[in-house]
């Protein structure tokens, strides 16, 4: 499968800018590439208490609409980060699309210090079908928690995609943390982080990865701007759980209730 991971500058508050800079990166892909992934919040930015209202926009808005109608037409599935408005409560949300529509919806789960007050915090982890892959989806702080993957490893997920907006000098605490989820799971895990500078003096610190299921980094970007191309070979799946499966020896299970649905995505409910 061939991924593109789009590592890119992004301006808060400027949804216009950021749309713009989304629907290049995907008119740019290849032709045989089948998934292009942003970082968390891409097309809004990350806005305040006192513009998210202006900022955040429901799923079904011109934004998403916009990058939906791309997707369509390039026939190529998407993963991005949005601030989502849902009848007034705020979500900082990831969504993968598809040609055919909306496949799957995260809100993040954890809320870090200045998601507080803006966002409020997602009640469920979830993954779907795609290409005959289960893929899950995280944002940025959740991947600190191993919880959070592991309720997707439980979910069956044996693609993890983490967009981020990961700033300096947190860089090396989230190569960390990737390489474990992936080791962890003995799944594919992907990430993709913001650059350059944001508000309040922000530096957003790049090295978007792809980690195998036995937690060795295959790509790792710096710190500029670009769109990189990735191969997965799932059966490395098979190799990384031929001797041991963590979710079959482990003790403590996660609890929470697991609801299935007729599209083929599979949530798991925080208690």
């Amino acid at each position: 499968m061939k991924v593109e991971l789009a590592q890119l500058a992004g301006r808060d508050k400027d949804t216009a800018y950021n749309l713009e800079r989304a629907l290049a990166a995907m008119a740019a892909c290849a032709a045989d590439t089948q998934l292009i992934v942003f970082p968390e919040t891409h097309l809004m930015g990350f806005p305040t208490a006192d513009t998210v209202a202006q900022i955040a926009e429901p799923l079904d808005g011109p934004t998403v609409s916009a990058v939906q109608a791309a997707a369509r037409e390039r026939n190529l599935a998407v993963v991005i980060g949005m601030a989502e408005n849902d009848n007034g409560r705020f979500y900082n949300t990831t969504l993968l699309m598809t040609p055919e529509g909306i496949a799957l919806k995260y809100r993040k789960t954890h809320l870090w210090a200045s998601d507080r007050g803006v966002f409020e915090a997602g009640d469920r982890y979830a993954t779907c079908l795609w290409n005959g892959v289960r893929v899950g989806l995280l944002i940025c702080y959740d991947i600190e928690f191993p919880e959070s993957a592991r309720a997707l490893a439980q979910l069956g997920a044996e693609l993890l995609i983490v967009t981020n907006g990961n700033m300096d000098p947190y860089g090396p605490t989230h190569r960390t943390a990737i390489m474990a989820r992936a080791q962890e799971n003995q799944a594919f895990a992907l990430m993709v982080n913001r650059v350059d500078a944001g508000d309040d003096g922000l530096m957003f610190a790049g090295g978007s990865a792809l980690v195998d299921p036995l937690g060795t980094v295959l790509f790792e970007a710096g710190r500029e701007e670009g769109r990189f191309s990735v191969e997965l070979d799932f059966g490395q799946l098979e190799l990384a759980r031929k001797d041991y499966r963590y979710l079959d020896d482990q003790r403590l299970r996660l609890p929470g209730e697991v609801v299935e649905h007729a599209s083929g995505v599979r949530e798991l409910l925080i208690p």
